[in-house]
């Protein structure tokens, strides 16, 4: 893929989006979703004549006043944090059913509060996921196996990094925040934190949930992170939260803190494929539970780049379930811009699964194994070999995500890529 958008800010790190956004340059609206401080607002504003943004009172009460006028218009609009402001959905979607030349990009961090009534935008509104910067998107960072060669069966699968496990696990606890992940260790740890806390002190309130224990939110929130690429129920999550607590919290409170984190789209689990024309007779529906950053769960658990790389620490464990987010993070970034979504196998009692299943809109397939080790074993690829045998052609690659330094195909046909080297 090439950007063709030019960038007018050089300090701008090209998105996957952006590949996105070129290829539907005819759409008339276009809404991007996702977390705060994720680029979502850089992003839009760079294609855009006109901005509002409507986290602002003063232009968003400009806006209000005049909605019919002001968004009929020959440039390009955005409307900055939409959310704020539900009537403006209705108004733009009625404007696409009439055939107006404006055209819209929406940006928001977090759905409408509920009883806000607005139009699905169904037919009218493209809707578009952004998540942090996947490793692949990071400046210095040069991939040389493309997913979207992948699905042509034909990858050439070469080069070489000189990551390391050190720095692996330095770029998980980075985050992937555009404003933060470049920042002096002490400035990082102390955004990180403040993330953390706004979510819970203001975004989550801000979404009609009143949370008299905050240190229970975040407890729950914790416990969720390190549950990271597991299918843990969520009663042992909620047990993980209050050990030994004879108050515990309710069932019905930490699926109220799930419903609400995602509806700030900070929670993104993997969900299970329940693939069509397939043999498949036993397979789990559970999800696998992901945050939609990797750093931010890692900060959740006090975990620090030395601590994941010390086996004697207890945390290596959590380092290959966070490397694993990390991975995630990237496929879904890179598979998204290549019309495939992500989702993970796993049989009724685990006697097989899958990482993670990246199926194209055309119902290909490629199947990715996650190792926290430079060189996989044939035990590492049999789940691999099984899925080819279940599905036949429509498996077009079978991938190793590693830590390693060099990509290389197997004797088996198996890809092994470490994960600086996939985009």
């Amino acid at each position: 893929m090439t950007l063709k958008y030019p960038a007018s800010n050089e300090h701008y790190l090209p998105r996957y989006i952006d590949f996105e956004l070129d290829e539907l340059t005819s759409a008339p609206a276009i809404a991007i979703d996702g977390p705060k401080a994720v680029g979502k607002s850089e992003t839009a504003t760079r294609r855009a004549d006109r901005t509002y943004f409507l986290d602002r009172d003063n232009e968003r009460e400009l806006l209000q006043a005049d909605m019919d006028a002001l968004l009929l218009s020959e440039e390009i609009l955005c409307i900055d944090e939409w959310q704020h402001l539900p009537s403006v959905w209705d108004a733009i979607r009625r404007n696409v059913d009439k055939h107006v030349n404006s055209r819209y990009l929406l940006t928001g961090s977090a759905t409408p509060l509920e009883g806000v009534d607005t139009h699905s935008g169904a037919g009218r509104v493209i809707s578009l996921r952004m998540r942090p910067l996947a490793l692949s998107e990071r400046a210095g960072i040069e991939p040389t196996v493309r997913i979207e060669d992948l699905f042509t069966g034909k990858a050439t699968i070469t080069g070489a990094t000189s990551y390391s496990l050190s720095d692996y696990s330095h770029a998980l606890c980075a985050t992937g925040l555009p404003g933060v992940y470049e920042q002096p260790a002490r400035l990082r740890r102390q955004l990180i934190d403040a993330y953390i806390q706004r979510v819970i002190d203001r975004d989550v309130p801000d979404q009609g949930l009143m949370v008299r224990k905050p240190e229970s939110l975040r407890a729950w929130w914790a416990a969720y992170a390190a549950a990271s690429s597991t299918t843990t129920s969520y009663i042992k999550i909620l047990n993980a939260a209050s050990p030994g607590d004879s108050a515990k919290i309710s069932k019905d409170a930490a699926l109220g803190y799930r419903d609400i984190l995602t509806k700030l789209w900070l929670l993104e689990p993997v969900p299970a494929w329940f693939p069509n024309r397939t043999p498949f007779k036993r397979l789990t529906a559970a999800p696998k539970h992901q945050i939609f950053d990797p750093g931010i769960a890692a900060a959740l658990l006090g975990l620090t780049p030395e601590m994941l790389v010390s086996q004697e620490s207890g945390s290596w464990e959590l380092f290959g379930q966070l490397f694993e987010s990390l991975v995630t993070l990237t496929v879904r970034a890179a598979g998204q811009a290549a019309e495939a979504k992500v989702s993970h196998l796993r049989t009724q009692g685990g006697a097989q699964e899958v990482d993670l299943i990246l199926e194209r809109y055309d119902g290909k397939v490629v199947a990715f194994e996650v190792k926290l080790k430079p060189t996989p074993t044939d035990k590492d690829v049999r789940h691999l070999h099984w899925l080819a045998d279940q599905i036949g052609p429509r498996l077009v690659d079978k991938v190793v995500v590693t830590t390693g330094t060099h990509a290389y195909r197997r004797p088996d046909g198996v890809a092994v890529v470490p994960l600086a080297l996939l985009g």
